[in-house]
């Protein structure tokens, strides 16, 4: 495997011919006047912007639909057939028309099925290896306990299941985060996918972060008719690695395809937009469904790394698979489901709430990071006033939530920000409900 991955490419390579998009002329052609038909006249250059193809590629079918008389030059902006300026016909908007009835996808050309099954496996996560180092130094904005911090390396190695369980507001999600971090840079996911001429969306601006590509690909100050032609595929989108976090609200409709009968596309579900990345099950226990029908939807991925998503049509197809799947819950595993269901969950971690010194450390950060001096005096106040007596438990969350209610309360009084015993005061019963209070 290790072999495998340092002979792979860094990046999908660009198609040169029709051929090596593995789309059809024709899917080509349609997505073409569909685009003229949306979005107007447009230049060559522009059109290959908006499909991402290569410009010959692009070129020699405007070529056959300018022979077919369904696009004609209006004008010209620039050098070359790059800066033509096209636009439909009457005929071609009767065939935009058409190919718009049976799908209105408009957007970068798709990729096969195949072509993103095998992208996503040459970016497997499985790939990645952590150390203890690199684990320590994603953790160093946290106070956490070394050895702590040690059991989720194994978990990441692994790219398998963790299930990460505590009391809320002990920082469940933002360790979900930094695990998602120490995944890799970046990696590439296409825009849509097609599947026997249905079209996929699996980026989302939502869960996908673009980073900024090299210099290969130009200064982005150049006419658009200066361009090079990039030195990748620009079907594929270059991402940070995903961090898809879903809650109560998950169903287990909302895990297949989403359709939509007015467009006739298909979203891609929460965890093929996760894939690459980390998919999160917030909350888990609390959904609509039972954790019993919620763990039987996920045996298979899990054992085989392989989903199977459903079509309108009930013909059904197999999508990778490769996500670090993370449960968290503040509910006691055991009371959740039963042991059986349990062990598929390979790696199983309990976040804990602070001990004193990590709270005054947490207290001490939070407080620097505002601008205030910190004063051990304001700590041994909440811990006395509050904690101690009236059995409210700390966690992770409350300095930075008790220095905010400060600063806000320093605001609104015209006074300057500090841990002064009567700003803490303000802040604590602002914060905390009552006695009876568990946050």
């Amino acid at each position: 495997m290790t072999a495998t991955v340092a002979s792979a490419p860094a990046s999908p390579f660009a198609p040169e011919s029709i051929s090596d998009t593995g789309l059809t002329p024709e899917a080509i052609t349609e997505l073409l006047l569909k685009t003229l038909h949306v979005r107007g006249a447009l230049s060559g250059q522009m059109l290959v912007d908006a499909v991402c193809l290569p410009f010959p590629i692009v070129d020699e079918l405007l070529m056959v639909l300018q022979h077919q008389r369904l696009i004609e030059v209006k004008r010209t902006a620039g050098a070359g057939r790059g800066g033509y300026v096209f636009d439909l016909t009457s005929n071609g908007t009767e065939r935009a028309l058409e190919a718009m009835a049976s799908g209105q996808y408009v957007g970068p050309a798709p990729v096969p099925l195949e072509y993103y099954r095998a992208w996503m496996e040459q970016q497997s996560i499985r790939n990645v290896q952590v150390t203890r180092e690199r684990l320590r130094a994603a953790f160093g904005h946290m106070v956490l306990d070394p050895e702590f911090i040690e059991n989720f390396g194994p978990a990441v190695n692994s790219a398998r299941s963790l299930f990460i369980f505590g009391d809320s507001g002990n920082g469940k999600t933002v360790i979900s985060e930094v695990l998602a971090s120490l995944l890799g840079g970046s990696f590439f996911i296409p825009h849509a996918v097609d599947i026997g001429g249905q079209i996929m969306q699996v980026y989302d601006p939502v869960y996908h972060r673009p980073v900024a590509e090299g210099a290969g690909d130009g200064p982005a100050a150049e006419p658009e008719w200066l361009r090079d032609i990039p030195n990748y595929d620009r079907r594929f989108a270059r991402v940070a690695r995903p961090v898809v976090l879903t809650g109560g609200e998950l169903t287990l409709e909302q895990l297949d395809l989403q359709y939509d009968r007015d467009t006739k596309m298909y979203q891609a579900p929460f965890q093929v937009k996760a894939n690459g990345g980390v998919l999160i099950i917030d909350d888990f226990g609390r959904q609509r469904v039972p954790p019993r029908e919620m763990l039987n939807r996920w045996i298979l991925p899990l054992e085989k790394r392989i989903d199977f998503l459903t079509l309108h049509t009930g013909a059904k197809f197999p999508v990778p698979f490769e996500s670090l799947l993370i449960f968290a819950t503040n509910l006691e595993p055991s009371d959740l489901v039963e042991e059986a269901f349990l062990r598929r969950i390979h790696y199983k971690v309990r976040v804990n709430s602070p001990s004193r010194a990590q709270y005054e450390e947490i207290f001490r950060r939070y407080a620097t990071a505002r601008g205030m001096a910190y004063r051990p005096e304001a700590v041994a106040q909440v811990y006395r006033d509050f904690y101690d007596a009236r059995g409210i438990a700390p966690r992770g969350c409350h300095p930075r939530d008790l220095i905010d209610h400060v600063s806000d309360f320093a605001r609104f009084l015209e006074v300057e920000p500090t841990l002064s015993a009567d700003l803490m005061d303000r802040a604590c019963h602002s914060y905390f409900l009552d006695a009876s209070t568990r946050l």
